[in-house]
């Protein structure tokens, strides 16, 4: 029986899968193929590059016109920037791969004497000279994990490459595709030996285009998991299918690995007389992301690094990016997948939207001694107003403590309310989070489930009863009596004044989006000299939205009357 792939390359007798040439343009590759060039395929990792790139060899051998090689060279980053040990590598993986895949022992057996007569420096350009003039057709090399390179070994293969460029394709291959993370364009390589920074382009001048694979589309996840439909007649229903779209935008791993767990790892969905419905896919996530599985322990590797931080913390902040930020780090977390860029500067995926500020905090959620049973009132609802008054009273004592840990300190206040409310909601219910470049705000709406009681003994510790997700408008498909509250988080940057009457009205505007009464505007005031009797308070405000959902209104003599809402306003 197949099953949904979450590790190394597709293949189509074990795995559900996307066919992966329809993935890349194949019209545009086999036009810069025929026209001897050579160019860069780049995605962010387990989006399926491999995948792509052995099928696209079996094609051009299928084809018969050329003879076509994929070879990984990722074994040659152990060698670091020891050119001799790495030609070594390089050599050898492209000789057993040539015996493997093309039954062709011819460059096995030139590497002795290669090694012999020329040396490490031009061994990789004289084996590929040699191999192209004995193959009776043009050579086509598809070379992967080239980024895994570092320094003077990349250097060197990029420069051997580029020194045969005007021999293809009689003695040189007809075309190299070069597959990786980032275009070659925007790498930048330290040479140990020239005591200088190398560009990318600099090395591999003879680049022709850059081609990336993207994520899949709506229709191709539904393909995908109509591959499991028709393998073993287990229904997803449409709810189902529209959420692992929403969570995953489509990120190919992100897409398996959602299906697999509640497919094959959770104990409901084994059953195929049961169709997989939208809880069950809540469930997956949230198993996902409390297991940290690599890719997402990857991503949360990546948070460390300084250009990550430059651009994620003013996307948690809801700033505007200044120029001070390098358009390098913006294309930089692009290449890996973590933001994506159009409509705007965004978080790629709702997963990733989640899992960003919960290992940004996770040290301080597990420090935090907050209990769920202080908060639930006797019929089962959650009392915000004093969760939120005991956070108050927690950010005036500690958090000039607590946001000095955090490596995202413009970000602090928002990032430790998150932990505080994650802590005690982790037992009985959700947090949905929305932010982003510009909205100057960090929107949090919680669910909470009432007919469910906290443990006692619970310190808040995550669970499978815990969900944390980001839909606002799709979330709710749970028969249990759900509590919704609005909570707002702002930056005072302005005048008070004003930074309350925009903050109101879009707390209200969030509120009326998900059909809830109850809503909560935080304002964080970081102004220096300033005394905590001045910025903290607590006042009420009843308003009519504008832009109110009629549902809220009635008819009364012919009069529609809208109902008030209150928004409760704190500061801090």
């Amino acid at each position: 029986m197949r099953f949904f792939n979450t590790a190394g390359p597709t293949n189509a007798k074990d795995h559900y899968c996307i066919d992966p040439l329809s993935r890349i343009n194949i019209d545009d590759i086999m036009m810069l193929i025929e026209q001897k060039k050579y160019f860069v395929l780049h995605a962010p990792r387990q989006t399926g590059k491999t995948s792509c790139m052995l099928a696209l060899m079996h094609h051009l051998n299928k084809e018969g016109k050329y003879v076509c090689l994929y070879a990984n060279i990722e074994a040659a980053q152990g060698a670091r920037e020891n050119v001799e040990q790495a030609m070594y590598d390089i050599l050898n993986e492209l000789a057993g791969r040539a015996k493997y895949f093309l039954k062709d022992p011819f460059p096995a057996e030139a590497l002795g004497n290669i090694f012999i007569k020329g040396g490490y420096g031009t061994a990789l350009n004289q084996c590929l000279t040699q191999w192209s003039e004995h193959l009776a057709k043009p050579l086509v090399l598809l070379i992967d994990e080239i980024d895994s390179l570092i320094g003077d070994t990349l250097i060197s293969v990029l420069r051997q490459i580029r020194s045969g460029y005007d021999k293809r394709p009689d003695a040189f291959p007809q075309s190299i595709v070069l597959c990786g993370v980032r275009d070659i364009r925007d790498y930048r390589i330290h040479s140990s030996r020239e005591k200088e920074i190398i560009t990318g382009g600099s090395a591999f001048n003879i680049k022709a285009r850059s081609l990336r694979i993207g994520d899949f589309n709506q229709d191709e996840v539904f393909s995908l998991l109509d591959e499991h439909i028709k393998e073993t007649g287990q229904q997803f229903e449409d709810k189902a299918k529209e959420l692992i779209w929403y969570y995953t935008s489509g990120q190919p791993w992100l897409v398996n690995a959602l299906a697999y767990e509640v497919c094959f790892e959770m104990k409901e969905g084994r059953d195929r007389n049961k169709p997989v419905t939208a809880q069950m896919v809540k469930d997956a996530k949230e198993n996902l992301i409390l297991r940290r599985e690599t890719h997402l322990d990857q991503l949360a590797d990546k948070l460390r690094e300084e250009r990550v931080r430059r651009v994620i913390e003013p996307i948690i902040n809801g700033d505007m990016l200044t120029g001070s930020i390098p358009e390098d780090d913006v294309q930089y977390l692009t290449d890996l997948g973590l933001i994506r860029r159009k409509p705007s500067i965004m978080v790629s995926n709702p997963i990733y939207m989640e899992i960003i500020p919960r290992m940004l905090t996770s040290t301080t959620q597990d420090s935090i001694s907050q209990k769920s049973i202080w908060y639930v009132k006797p019929d089962g609802t959650l009392d915000m107003e004093k969760l939120i008054s005991a956070f108050q009273e927690f950010f005036r004592e500690h958090s000039e403590h607590w946001v000095e840990r955090f490596d995202y300190k413009e970000a602090g206040p928002q990032l430790l309310m998150q932990a505080f409310l994650q802590r005690v909601i982790n037992s009985g219910g959700q947090i949905e989070r929305e932010y982003g470049l510009g909205r100057m705000r960090t929107d949090l709406l919680v669910i909470w489930r009432c007919n469910k009681k906290p443990d006692n003994a619970s310190l808040g510790v995550e669970g499978s009863n815990a969900f944390v997700a980001t839909d606002s408008n799709s979330l709710t498909v749970s028969k249990e009596r759900v509590q919704k509250i609005v909570i707002e988080l702002k930056l005072l940057y302005k005048s008070l004044d004003k930074t309350i009457k925009d903050g109101v009205r879009q707390t209200l505007e969030y509120m009326d989006r998900c059909g809830t009464d109850e809503g909560h505007l935080i304002i964080f005031d970081r102004t220096e000299g300033k005394s905590w009797e001045e910025k903290i308070f607590r006042k009420e405000e009843l308003r009519q939205n504008e832009k109110i959902d009629t549902a809220n209104c009635t008819n009364i003599d012919n009069t529609k009357v809208c109902k008030e809402k209150k928004v409760i306003i704190w500061g801090m």
